[in-house]
């Protein structure tokens, strides 16, 4: 398979030296992305665009290659094609032909040529050969420009032909490693998921920080989708996952802050701690999650005074976006199924809180807080790389496990859907039920609860967690379910 990969048309425009830097740099992704696929994989750039190549020939490998390649940062589009020598007219007929003749009888089409190099002829002069050819010898009903049922494609490159079978959009924006990095502050709600993906489109490194307000469910809850944001956007670099204990900061603000400046203060306590984590780390700007007025501490009055309690650069990309917005941007990056399960923990409401705070009145207020708290939860924050956080959450946990389910358990599978249609898991006499990770807390007790249900996935770890989590809720019938053959195939892999 070859696929010719475009860049993001922004890149194009830059001075030469830059633009060979950002183009550089996303071959060096393209290839880090997908080489645990094909570790043989050609990636060669040209000032407009990458030509892959790859030897395999395994569809669902094939497919996998062209899912990850449209959520690469920096990839416009690509186009898949096949490649021949330039000919004379009647060679680029025929090539045309192969391609699409089956296609062609009884239906309108229109032949698109792009052409790169110096030659004696023009796009259109070929257009108009292959097309009235075309037309004359596989017996289409007619040619239409505008509306066409079937688009004859190809490129002519200065003594290369492609021609085009496919086109598939990716995300735009900047390779990763191209531009700065910064630090979003995560709740693993629609709105904070959403930033850190507009963030990564852009080509900016983006790391993870969350602030736990004490619900250890929920400090899962982001560290696993903030795991799928960067698998599925930002694999190509290793970034950072920081959890902050803040529960004793949320307990110094209920007992010293007034009622209606807590939420204001919690925020300006949130920056304090994100720029420190920031300047230890080198991270150039802070992200968060935040659009005028959605809520009380989002008003600009509020932003004013949130954002006086850092000198760091606070971006927020989301700032004049609607709500169903944000949720339609969720659905379609898959961060949605996480959102809407997303254990919540508030632990700072305020009854009638400010919408327009005084900078003075909030520094009153922060001046009974105790900052030796703060100094604390920073302290004890804990860092991972994102890489390793599903891992790490999943070492020195008892959980009971099986290798083999009995008549009457149930095999709860909790892979993402994307991984159990792939793979489906089937167990002859076992009865097996899909119910995703993300939703397993808050859907389990829509259980029966006197059945004995074994957690499934691909290695393990998350089995091993979200049993784990559920044990400690009070649910006494979870177990994990590792057959041999996984136990095996995982020893061989480390």
């Amino acid at each position: 398979m070859k696929l010719i990969v475009k860049v993001f048309p922004e890149i194009t425009i830059k001075s030469r030296p830059v633009r060979k830097r950002f183009i550089r740099q996303l071959a060096k992704n393209i290839r880090t992305v997908l080489r645990d696929l094909d570790p043989a994989l050609r990636v060669d750039g040209e000032w407009d665009n990458l030509e892959l190549e790859t030897a395999l020939s395994d569809p669902r490998v094939l497919r996998e290659i062209k899912d990850r390649l449209c959520n690469t940062p920096g990839v416009a589009h690509f186009l898949e094609v096949n490649e021949y020598p330039l000919g004379d007219f009647d060679d680029i007929l025929e090539k045309c032909k192969h391609h699409f003749g089956d296609r062609l009888p009884g239906k309108i089409f229109a032949v698109r040529c792009k052409r790169g190099g110096k030659h004696s002829f023009t796009s259109m002069d070929v257009e108009r050969y292959v097309g009235s050819q075309l037309r004359q010898q596989c017996g289409a009903a007619g040619i239409s420009l505008k509306e066409p049922q079937v688009e004859v494609r190809f490129e002519i490159r200065d003594q290369r032909l492609f021609v085009i079978h496919g086109q598939r959009d990716g995300i735009g924006g900047y390779p990763l490693g191209a531009l700065e990095q910064t630090l979003v502050l995560m709740s693993g709600g629609y709105d904070s998921t959403v930033a850190a993906y507009q963030m990564m489109r852009r080509g900016l490194l983006t790391h993870f920080c969350f602030f736990n307000l004490g619900g250890r469910a929920h400090e899962l809850g982001v560290m696993e989708v903030a795991h799928y944001l960067w698998q599925k956007f930002g694999s190509s670099h290793r970034v950072l996952f920081i959890s902050v204990p803040f529960e004793e900061v949320v307990g110094e603000i209920l007992g010293k802050v007034d009622n209606s400046q807590m939420g204001v203060v919690l925020k300006r306590m949130m920056l304090r701690a994100a720029t420190q984590i920031a300047e230890r780390l080198h991270i150039d700007a802070l992200v968060t999650g935040e659009a005028i007025s959605q809520v009380s501490s989002q008003t600009l009055p509020n932003l004013s005074v949130i954002d006086s309690a850092t000198d760091m650069l606070v971006l927020r990309p989301l700032i004049a976006s609607h709500k169903q917005d944000i949720i339609d941007t969720a659905e379609a990056i898959g961060s949605a199924s996480f959102a809407r399960h997303m254990p919540e923990y508030c632990g700072v409401i305020s009854v009638n809180p400010t919408t327009k705070a005084k900078r003075y009145r909030v520094e009153h207020e922060e001046a009974q807080f105790d900052m030796a708290i703060l100094e604390r939860a920073m302290a004890n924050a804990r860092q991972v790389a994102i890489d390793r956080v599903i891992d790490e959450l999943g070492q020195d946990l008892s959980v009971e496990e099986v290798g083999e389910a009995l008549a009457g358990q149930v095999v709860l599978d909790i892979r993402h859907p994307d991984a159990a249609e792939d793979a489906p898991l089937e167990l002859p006499g076992i009865e097996v039920q899909a119910l995703p990770f993300y939703a397993l807390n808050s859907r389990f007790k829509e259980l029966d609860a006197n059945r004995q249900y074994l957690l499934y996935c691909d290695k393990g770890v998350m089995s091993r967690l979200h049993a784990h989590h559920l044990l400690s809720e009070g649910h006494q019938n979870v177990r994990v379910y590792r057959p041999a053959s996984q136990k095996l195939e995982i020893g061989r892999s480390l």
